[in-house]
């Protein structure tokens, strides 16, 4: 687990289920800067997080994830 000592310019959190993934993307002020619920592919969330993608921190809640699954791969 990497620990981050500085302040990044977004973050995102994912609520991630087996077809479909909740979102949210935040400021470094707190305000929602995308909000949406989605199909569960790696291409969808890639495309979300694209104009972002340098300045991001990503956090993934799920109930299990399963290695070599999409999610597991693009965390890398």
């Amino acid at each position: 687990m990497r620990f981050y000592t500085q302040q990044h310019p977004h973050y995102c959190g994912i609520d991630l289920h087996a077809r479909t993934m909740y979102l949210c993307i935040l400021n470094q002020a707190g305000a929602i800067v995308l909000h949406r619920n989605m199909k569960a592919d790696p291409d969808s969330f890639l495309s979300a997080i694209a104009p972002f993608r340098d300045q991001i921190v990503v956090t993934v809640v799920t109930e299990r994830l399963i290695p070599g699954s999409w999610s597991v791969r693009c965390s890398r």
